[in-house]
């Protein structure tokens, strides 16, 4: 299977990955603890959906962001994991170009999409904090449908474009991909032209979804927490100060493992294969994990839900057992 097929005059279609190459032999024991972090974004994420679909009170714009969130979160996984899987345990690595491209474009939406998520989710509570009279002024069914378009319309032109300066590379030397799925620049260090202009969109995308996200989201926090911190005393302060810290540790997280996979290429970084195959899946799957756990078990609301829930279940099965006990 892990050969290297060579044509010095046709471009490869079908690619194989090789994921984790230093410790190949020990790879079927890899698909252990990615099946299990694949259940529990699963489960997590739909969790988060059903509890919040099911409570009316959660029927607010934070909580649909949060909804978008898990949505993308459950998305993002299933196109590499099972793919993954089959690859560590049954050695079916292959995959057709066409078959890469919609994988990379797919994997690059979603993450793109998430950046915006996570920036409105941020802006959000900007405005319900530090403008409270006017949230509901601000925050409305028409600002929703421009962010749609906005999302759709950024992400889906730019990863577009990124996607589409691949197609007309050839590939004519190795077709193994040192990663366990398509990666743009894992994809485009395989080719044999000029890739010039996909270093260039490579960076570019950073700059527009790093350079431009992160600074609205880092501004929104830090004015958050200016507003807080004069308001509360003691605890609230703690309280509001750890709040706003995990979420932005997650935020940075997500997008410093996603720059570093993203630009490891472009910046010829000596970053081990192995370790940066392993950033690229930290990168889908960490905040996939986490994400029902920050937005939704540490929040009050959705945690008390949680805690009603079980009550509910709790008591009808004890009604039950009695029931059954009379009879």
């Amino acid at each position: 299977m892990i050969e290297e097929a060579q044509g010095a005059n046709a471009s490869h279609t079908m690619f194989v990955f090789i994921g984790f190459p230093e410790t190949y032999k020990h790879r079927p024991w890899y698909s252990v603890p990615l099946l299990l972090s694949y259940l529990l974004v699963l489960v997590g994420n739909s969790l988060l959906l059903y509890i919040i679909h099911n409570t009316k009170s959660l029927h607010s714009p934070m909580y649909i962001l949060v909804s978008t969130l898990a949505v993308v979160d459950i998305m993002n996984p299933t196109a590499i994991i099972p793919k993954m899987l089959l690859g560590l345990l049954f050695d079916l690595s292959e995959i057709t170009l066409a078959g890469c491209l919609t994988q990379m474009f797919i994997t690059h939406f979603f993450s793109s999409v998430e950046s915006t998520i996570l920036l409105a989710m941020a802006l959000d509570r900007y405005v319900a904090i530090c403008h409270p009279l006017r949230y509901a002024e601000i925050v409305n069914n028409a600002l929703f449908a421009k962010l749609l378009i906005f999302t759709l319309v950024r992400s889906g032109a730019i990863m577009l474009t990124l996607v589409g300066l691949v197609v007309p590379l050839s590939f004519c030397g190795s077709n193994i991909i040192s990663h366990c799925y398509c990666d743009h620049m894992a994809l485009v260090s395989l080719a044999c032209n000029n890739t010039d202009k996909n270093n260039a969109m490579g960076v570019a995308v950073i700059v527009c979804f790093v350079g431009f996200d992160i600074s609205l989201i880092f501004f929104s926090y830090v004015s958050i927490l200016h507003v807080v911190l004069r308001a509360a005393v003691g605890e609230d302060r703690w309280k509001a100060f750890h709040t706003c810290g995990t979420h932005l540790m997650v935020m940075m997280s997500f997008y410093l493992v996603g720059s570093v996979t993203f630009l490891s290429h472009n910046l010829h970084s000596p970053i081990p294969v192995d370790v940066n195959t392993f950033l690229g899946l930290l990168y889908i799957i960490f905040p996939a994990t986490v994400n029902p756990i920050i937005y939704g078990v540490r929040t009050k609301e959705i945690r008390h839900t949680i805690v009603r829930m079980f009550k509910v279940q709790a008591n009808k099965v004890f009604v039950v057992q009695i029931s059954s006990v009379k009879k």
